[in-house]
Order: structure tokens, then sequence, then C-alpha cells
């Protein structure tokens, strides 16, 4: 990596970003529970993108990075590939912003994510993640074949910048926090995360956290060389990503302050805990970097917590078949 990349996103991009997103994109709510507050010891504050327009922070650097399109590339259309929520939020900036959509999906993606991604108007193509070619090489063949403009899940500059707005937000909502966690699949929303801390609130820690089975992230930043993972088998969809990026890899070694795992019945156990005690609908991706606060992977007493809630799209039979051990939905009900 060179050090021009650990420079590609600054707060100026992220502010910039929030102007276009200023009435766009919903201002999503702030949570808090004295639950969680008495269960971790911790004054918490949850910034719920499960609520943002198609489910998931996704939106928000899908609309900026078509904005900053020209209007000549936007009638050429776009491509992206992703295993739901990316995808859900370029087809509905697509439409609001005139530009046709293809989006690269794996067959098995949650079918709510593929029926809701084709319902913002998106033509789907499907793939068998399991065999080859890779989505980032259908999908450059496909954007070759038809001129389109490609606009991948994190590793892009305007996506990073639009991403940051949900910490952002959180800052200027609760001022100064001690912590902030964030899911990281690609790093998209951590970098963004971790550039928003460091202007907003100097002394925030910024914390990313992954499946212990995805754990390619944290391996790069421990190791500071970049690190893959294959189709790791997580409940987690949206953090199945191979590695960080080109881009997002130095932004996460510039900003973020530590990286940790959950395992899977963590992350189960936190997405029913959301359900039935916050009654957040919150997906498991969504629920990963408060499983990492809620299972006791990082202590937090007596500090000011900001937790990230990432998307709320939804497979309930594949959660509830999860959650089948009585025990993880037993220990979801614990305070």
């Amino acid at each position: 990596m060179t050090s021009p990349d650990a420079t590609a996103v600054t707060h100026e991009d992220v502010a910039a970003a929030a102007q276009r997103l200023r009435g766009i994109a919903h201002r999503t709510p702030v949570h808090t529970s004295a639950t969680v507050d008495e269960r971790t010891g911790a004054h918490v504050f949850f910034k719920c993108e499960n609520l943002q327009r198609t489910g998931a922070f996704k939106f928000r650097g899908a609309y900026n990075a078509l904005a900053c399109l020209s209007s000549e590339q936007r009638a050429r259309g776009v491509l992206t590939y992703s295993s739901g929520n990316h995808g859900q939020a370029v087809a509905l900036a697509g439409r609001l912003l005139g530009a046709p959509v293809t989006v690269v999906m794996p067959a098995d993606a949650p079918a709510v994510k593929i029926a809701a991604t084709r319902g913002y108007g998106g033509d789907v193509v499907l793939y068998d993640r399991r065999v080859s070619p890779t989505r980032e090489e259908i999908g450059a063949r496909l954007a070759a074949e038809r001129g389109l403009i490609v606009i991948p899940p994190f590793d892009h500059p305007d996506v990073v910048a639009g991403q940051g707005t949900a910490a952002a937000e959180l800052f200027d909502e609760v001022g100064p926090l001690d912590l902030l966690l964030a899911p990281c699949g690609g790093g998209g929303l951590l970098s963004g995360s971790g550039i928003a801390a460091r202007a907003l609130s100097p002394s925030c820690r910024v914390v990313g956290v992954e499946p212990a089975s995805a754990d390619d992230a944290t391996r790069s930043f421990r190791t500071r060389v970049l690190q893959t993972v294959s189709n790791p088998d997580t409940i987690a969809d949206g953090v199945r990503t191979p590695s960080l990026g080109r881009i997002t890899f130095p932004l996460v070694l510039q900003y973020v302050d530590d990286m940790v795992t959950v395992s899977e019945p963590a992350i189960v156990t936190t997405t029913l805990f959301l359900w039935n005690r916050l009654k957040l609908v919150v997906e498991p991706t969504g629920a990963v970097a408060a499983a990492a606060l809620l299972e006791g992977v990082v202590l937090a007493r007596g500090q000011r917590v900001g937790v990230i809630l990432s998307g709320g799209n939804v497979d309930f039979e594949s959660v509830l078949a999860h959650a089948r051990a009585p025990r993880l939905a037993a220990a979801a009900l614990i305070p």
C-alpha cells in the first residue's frame, strides 16, 4: 500500500457527502437502553442504521457515489456487486438519480435482499460464490460489455465518504464519545467512521468488529499486510468480503485503533437480544458491533460508547434456524 491511499478520503469529503445526502438519506435515530447500560456499565448510544433507506447504512455511500457522477455517466448506467445491502442501495440511488443499475449478487444471498434489489429496479445477475469466476470478474466483464460505471461496495472514495456520515451524525447528536464500535466487512463503514471520529471526537477510540470466521481485516490490522478469507461461513452475510480494499486498508490502519472478532453464537444471541429487549429489527451483520460489547469482548465500563447497528434486512428463517439451540434463545432474554 502506498501512502497516497491513506489520504484518499478526508473529513472534508465526509462533510461534502453529508450535504449531498441532506434531505435524501434519513437522519437515523439514536437509541439508548437502561438495560444495556446496566449490563455493560457504560452509557451506550446505538446509531440505528437499520432504519436507513433500503434498511442499511449502504444507502449513504451508494447515493453519494452516484451523485458524484456526471449526468452522462449516470445515463450510461452503473454496475455493482453485493451480497444484498449495497445492491439495494445502488438500485434505489439509481432510481432517484435516473441511472440504470445492474447488480451481481450471490445466488445464496438472503431472498429478502434479492427481492428488494429487484423491487428498487435493479437488474440482478446471480452467480455461485463457491466457484469461479468471482463477482469482481463477472462485474468487470459485464461492465466492459455494457459500458457501465462500476460502483464497488466499499473500495471507492465517494462510498467511504458517504458511509462516514453515519458516525458524523452520531457525534453531532450525542457529542464526544470514548469508544465507537463499527462492523467491518470491506472497511467502508469502518474507515468512514474513523475519519469522522478523528475530526469530531479526537479522543474517541475506534474499534472494528468482525465474525471470527471472517477475520481477514483483523489479521490485516495486526500484521499490517493485507490478508484474505474465502467464502467465510458466517450468518453475517454482509461481511463475507474477501479482504479490505486498496483504499480502505490504509484508511483502517490510519484511523482505527483496534480490531476484534466475535463468535457466531455471540452474533445470534445479540441479534435476538436486540429484537426481544430493545425492539430493534437488526440483521446479524448489523448486530456484529453490538455483540462485541454485549458479550464482553470489548469492556467499556464507565465510558460513553457509540455502536453502529448497520442494517436491518433480516432473513428471519435463517436467524431462527441458527437460534434453535435453547441456550441461545434463553441468552437473548437475559438482561
